[in-house]
């Protein structure tokens, strides 16, 4: 009897040492197929230069609608066109684990320390828009400004003569679209109209504005004007028609209030960038990124002239 006894209590004892080997949530393991990794859901962090401007807004738009339909996170964050903020931002979003930063850039070269320091992190970057200068990202999305620049300059052109003196309102200092928008429109100005003038208004209707007045004092005799968007060139307008002028006056990314400017007339056309798309294609890039597939490095968006 006492036989039967102790080799139960053996048989119970290596019962209970075989449960214990098991581990604690090992059961739970099992039931949800072992694993801890998430739902394949995406998290994208967004730096844009800056919200108060419409054709921003439409980018971020655009972005978002598409992270939305992809079951993807996104969060934007707005730089207000100050290049130290944005750095700021680009490593609270790197803190935060994101699996990929876009980047719209304030300034094409100072973004750069911001965009090693997501390498670093093993966290790629897309920049869109704006090109990064100095670091490395593996897509960049964006029309063709120095094409667009060229078409501008070009339908300027056909509209004030050979030789016409014209004014150019030009971006933010340090942005890639500053440069190769100017780029392409001095390539036909250089050789066919006479730039009399050449001031930075920063992307900023205000300063569009001003920016004109001053150089309607200065140079009374202009014809036209091309202004790197159409913030800067809305506000240019609205100084010519305050002065009583006939100027032909073309701007850069058919936002809204551009458009409807143009189909009254008052506009003389813009460059339609379609800042929509360029938003919706960065985030599609982003997931075929992180799904592991190949993405060109330089993926571009096509240009159309808006006109009466």
């Amino acid at each position: 009897m006492n036989k039967f006894k102790f080799l139960a209590m053996l048989v119970a004892m290596m019962v209970l040492a075989a449960c214990s080997m098991e581990g604690p949530g090992s059961g739970s393991e099992e039931e949800s197929g072992g694993s801890t990794e998430s739902d394949g859901e995406y998290t994208i962090g967004f730096s844009i230069s800056t919200l108060n401007n419409p054709f921003f807004v439409t980018l971020s738009e655009g972005a978002e609608a598409k992270a939305e339909e992809l079951g993807a996170e996104i969060s934007v964050v707005d730089a207000q066109n100050d290049a130290a903020k944005q750095a700021s931002d680009v490593e609270d979003l790197i803190q935060q684990g994101v699996d990929l930063i876009m980047i719209n850039p304030v300034d094409s070269e100072a973004v750069a320390t911001a965009v090693e320091s997501a390498n670093n992190a093993d966290i790629p970057v897309i920049s869109v828009d704006r090109s990064v200068e100095g670091a490395e990202v593996v897509s960049h999305i964006a029309s063709d400004n120095t094409a667009g620049g060229e078409m501008a300059g070009e339908y300027l052109l056909s509209l004030v003569g050979e030789g016409a003196k014209v004014a150019e309102l030009q971006g933010v200092p340090g942005a890639s679209a500053t440069r190769e928008r100017g780029e392409g429109f001095n390539n036909i100005a250089q050789e066919s109209l006479d730039v009399v003038a050449q001031q930075t208004a920063n992307f900023d209707r205000a300063e569009g504005l001003s920016v004109m007045e001053n150089i309607l004092q200065s140079n009374p005799d202009i014809t036209g004007v091309f202004a790197h968007n159409d913030e800067m060139a809305l506000g240019a307008l609205e100084a010519i028609e305050a002065a009583g002028k006939d100027i032909q006056v073309v701007g850069f990314d058919a936002t809204e209030d551009a458009v409807q400017a143009v189909e009254e007339g008052r506009l003389a056309g813009t460059v339609a960038q379609k800042p929509d798309l360029i938003g919706e294609t960065g985030v599609e890039t982003a997931v075929q990124f992180l799904d592991g597939e190949d993405v060109e490095a330089s993926i571009p968006v096509e240009l159309e002239l808006i006109q009466p």
